[in-house]
């Protein structure tokens, strides 16, 4: 894990700020999701990429009854 240099404070209600360099290196625009996930004693933060819940691929996802799945895999369904 590469170390920025930047330290952040959490605020209150539990929030910390995204600096804008990251966001940027990052292509983290507003209302992206985040994925926030612990890692041994390391919490990351990772943007949110939907996957295929068949295959686990990114590529081509649809949306089918609030479930996401490839084209491949929908290729694949219609043959059966």
């Amino acid at each position: 894990m590469k170390a920025t240099g930047i330290v952040r404070k959490v605020d209150e209600l539990g929030r910390i700020v995204l600096p804008i360099e990251l966001r940027r290196t990052l292509d983290i625009v507003e209302r992206d999701s985040l994925e926030i996930y612990v890692d041994g004693q390391n919490i990351v933060l990772k943007k949110y990429e939907p996957t295929c819940i068949f295959c686990g691929d990114a590529r081509d996802i649809a949306s089918y009854l609030g479930k996401n799945v490839c084209s491949r895999c929908i290729r694949n369904l219609k043959k059966m």
